[in-house]
């Protein structure tokens, strides 16, 4: 069939049919149905064709967009999210980028920049954030997919708080123990506890963040370690979700504090042990006294040893009381 028979049959113009041919103008479906009548091949196929066809120019189009983004790549631990099998390994640099972009949620650097260089974000970070966004933003990011997945009560403040309180003795217990219950009970008021290893490159013990009005997210690692920082690192955060507002990123990285980091600080220092415990704890000078204390506070003695440390300077002084923590492998 010649071209200009082609045109005749189906009722377009021989201009049409080319630009069809050349790809520059689209099978649309009212052109599918036409083609079925006049060749029997059913419109189904040639919608098919131009579907692969249309996807086909935009995966070239976006791998030459892609291809103008490989640097910002470089500024992201790729190599601890392969190996945590959070990110596929690729030799080809723009199937690496696209998994990246993908564990991000976000379809170009621009979006990133978009989202995590976003005036929210900018309120409330450390330095780290600015030095390192790369590093910073994954271990955020997977704290958010871990908090997605637990399933949560809508956030009550009461709740909350009365949680804490049922969380408090749990320091006493072992990680078996306090850890699947501290995350039932927050998960119940409305937070979702996420604990991730830390990033190379990311000094923080801690951060906050709202997922939605009704869920935040109190995302910690084991930087460090030592109990009596792990629950230190909880309560403060628990502060922010308590008395700081829900648009802004809390990051717990001890440098240029802020008033709500100050007043998560006290929250979680009072909590634990009350201010007036302090003068006593200063003037320790024995493993008994510090067990005493502990439980009459009915908390972790590594806490109180903790406290001790702080008060006086003294960081070598009763370091066997503070049990470590692990991840277990």
């Amino acid at each position: 069939m010649t071209q200009k028979d082609l045109a005749l049959r189906t009722g377009l113009t021989v201009q049409t049919l080319n630009r069809i041919f050349k790809g520059e103008q689209p099978i649309t479906y009212e052109t599918a149905n036409r083609l079925e009548l006049v060749t029997g091949v059913p419109a189904r196929f040639w919608n098919n064709l131009e579907s692969q066809y249309r996807e086909g120019l935009s995966k070239i189009d976006e791998k030459k967009q892609l291809a103008e983004s490989l640097d910002w790549l470089k500024t992201i631990p790729v190599l601890e999210l392969t190996q945590r099998g959070i990110v596929k390994s690729h030799d080809d640099k723009i199937l690496l980028l696209r998994e990246v972009l993908a564990f991000y949620g976000v379809s170009s650097v621009e979006a990133w920049k978009a989202v995590w260089e976003s005036p929210e974000v900018a309120a409330r970070r450390s330095r780290c954030f600015e030095t390192m966004p790369g590093p910073a933003s994954s271990w955020i990011r997977l704290g958010e997919l871990q908090a997605y997945e637990i399933i949560c009560k809508p956030y009550n403040k009461v709740k909350f708080l009365n949680a804490l309180g049922k969380i408090r003795p749990l320091t006493r217990e072992k990680c078996e123990v306090f850890e699947p219950e501290m995350k039932r009970l927050c998960a119940a008021a409305g937070v979702a506890l996420a604990l991730v290893p830390e990033i190379k490159k990311v000094p923080w013990n801690g951060a906050t963040r709202w997922l939605t009005p009704q869920k935040a997210m109190i995302l910690l690692s084991l930087r460090g370690k030592k109990e009596d920082t792990f629950w230190f690192s909880f309560f403060h955060e628990a502060g922010h979700v308590l008395h700081d507002g829900k648009k802004d990123l809390y990051i717990n990285d001890n440098s240029d504090q802020d008033e709500r980091e100050e007043r998560a600080n006290r929250f979680a220092a009072g909590f634990l042990i009350p201010p007036e415990y302090n003068d006593g704890i200063r003037v320790i000078v024995s493993k008994s006294e510090i067990i005493e204390i502990a439980s009459e506070l009915g908390i972790a003695p590594g806490i109180v040893a903790g406290r001790y440390q702080y008060l006086t300077k003294k960081w070598g002084y009763f370091k066997d009381l503070i049990r470590h923590l692990e991840w277990k492998k």
